[in-house]
């Protein structure tokens, strides 16, 4: 069985060095990293996180970082899921989570955000919705700092992986059903999420290529996942476009919302698959995702990386569906 003393004799370097390059220290110079790494990898070594826990009297700590910028239950709901998936697999693996808010690190620079994770006994973090606001985030993930997986961003290198459904695919399946559902259809309002986001780039796409597949005129504005922001697009553009699709459920519920109080009617469909949905007793079409089990699935990649592996891209399945009240009411 090969050991650290293995690994340490192969890379030419004392054993207490390999111990910090394993468990991430920076006073480790760039040359003696990469050795120590290649004599790990022809070696085949794992090392033991629980051995190298206890060396430091401490155990891996994972730090679940979620952005509830956006004020609604409906960001509850999804989070709620999302950190319940995370505490089950906690438990099960014996390790310890600590939630942050994305928005604890907006004063801070990159070196304060590890600084501060580190005193906080953090060496792995999984992340969910990564927004493009959040670039000391992103360095983070650039520099390897902390083994990471990322929820819904598809980001990846030696420490990281991505855990997603295809959000292209999605979007297509779930538009396309709701025109193939619903009478001549030759204007579409797409209301999308945040301008600029990875999420929101996959969407577009998918609806760039239904425009050129039905040869409709598409008419994109963007709600930034903001029921209040989708009812004011959809009072602004409702009369001149005959079907409208969301890219989230909320912004789907402020659509309906606009298109009652104009009293008009518009075919309307989501994304999520939220229960909140189902109170506008308008049946939708959505796209529904297991977030429970997305954070599930992101625990074990992250086992994963902390086992030796590197990192890659998880791909989730997801349903497309039609949410009514029926469907979420309590008996």
């Amino acid at each position: 069985m090969i050991s650290i003393n293995d690994v340490a004799k192969r890379a030419g370097v004392a054993k207490s060095t390999v111990s910090k390059v394993l468990n991430n220290y920076s006073l480790v110079s760039d040359e003696t990293r990469l050795k120590v790494e290649k004599a790990v990898k022809e070696l085949g070594y794992v090392p033991n996180s629980v051995a190298i826990s206890l060396s430091k009297k401490e155990f891996n700590r994972v730090g679940l970082i979620v952005d509830i910028r956006h004020n609604s239950q409906y960001v509850d709901e999804i989070n709620m899921q999302y950190l319940t998936g995370a505490f089950e697999k906690a438990k099960e693996y014996h390790i310890e989570v600590v939630t942050f808010f994305s928005s604890q690190f907006d004063d801070m620079n990159y070196k304060q955000v590890t600084a501060y994770l580190k005193s906080q006994r953090i060496n792995c973090l999984i992340i969910y919705n990564l927004s493009i606001e959040n670039k000391n985030i992103y360095k983070i993930i650039e520099k390897q700092e902390f083994y990471c997986v990322l929820v819904d961003s598809c980001i990846i290198n030696d420490k990281t992986s991505s855990v997603s459904i295809d959000h292209c695919c999605a979007q297509y399946d779930v538009a396309k059903k709701t025109l193939n559902e619903n009478d001549y259809i030759n204007r579409v309002l797409y209301i999308a999420g945040g301008e600029g986001g990875y999420i929101t780039n996959q969407r577009l796409d998918a609806m760039k290529k239904l425009q050129e597949e039905y040869n409709f005129e598409l008419l994109i504005r963007y709600g930034d996942f903001n029921e209040y922001k989708a009812r004011e697009i959809t009072i602004k553009n409702a009369k001149n476009i005959n079907a409208i699709v969301c890219a989230s459920d909320l912004m789907a519920i402020g659509a309906v919302f606009a298109l009652t109080e104009l009293d008009i009617y518009r075919p309307v469909c989501g994304f999520d698959g939220i229960r909140l949905m189902g109170y506008t007793k308008i049946a939708m079409n959505t796209v529904k995702q297991d977030f429970n089990q997305k954070s599930k699935r992101a625990f074990d990649e992250l086992k994963t990386l902390l086992y030796g592996g590197k990192g890659q891209y998880v791909e989730i399945p997801y349903e497309v569906c039609k949410i009514d009240y029926m469907d979420v009411i309590q008996k």
